[in-house]
């Protein structure tokens, strides 16, 4: 992503990687974000499956991928949806994560740039991620849990970290410049 555009041949000038194409650069950029993203949102279910179902019992096993489902749509749709709920809290929980992940792969290179290390940027992009998705949970559906409970807003906050950290070590490695 960083360098300068050579319009003569229309490819990147990265110093040793001169000729590499601009495309290469968004296609290398959406990868890692994507491959970061599906990290994280497989770590994050391990997280939860960890700590909210075995540790604090607050779901069973089943209720992780229906999770996101009942979340945006609200408890009534969820259990209405009956095994869709599945299907459709996987597909909502996913496209976030996804999403979320190339949005790091974009704004990692600022960074990079800058001296900072991913895992600490991955800290303060956890807060972020989570105020911006409970904000919209909030905004989408009033099933949502009391987000003034310190409780629920430290165990969010640190389940967005086992997300966001592996994220930025992915995105971290795939942009690395080689």
């Amino acid at each position: 992503m960083s360098g300068n555009y050579s319009a003569s041949n229309g490819n990147v000038d990265n110093g040793p990687h001169s000729g590499v194409p601009v495309q290469s650069s968004v296609k290398q950029t959406l990868r890692a974000g994507l491959a970061g993203g599906l990290t994280g949102a497989m770590l994050i279910w391990v997280y939860e499956a960890l700590v909210w179902v075995g540790a604090q019992h607050l779901m069973p096993l089943a209720g992780i991928p229906r999770n996101a489902t009942g979340l945006v749509f609200g408890k009534g749709v969820q259990d209405a949806l009956g095994i869709w709920a599945y299907f459709l809290g996987t597909a909502i929980h996913f496209v976030f994560a996804l999403s979320w992940g190339v949005l790091f792969a974009v704004i990692w290179p600022y960074f990079r740039r800058r001296g900072y290390e991913a895992t600490f940027v991955a800290l303060f992009y956890a807060i972020a991620a989570w105020i911006v998705m409970h904000t919209l949970i909030s905004i989408a559906s009033a099933n949502h849990p009391n987000y003034f409970d310190p409780n629920v807003v430290i165990g969010g906050f640190m389940s967005h970290f086992v997300f966001t950290v592996p994220l930025a070590l992915v995105v971290k490695r795939m942009l690395a410049q080689r």
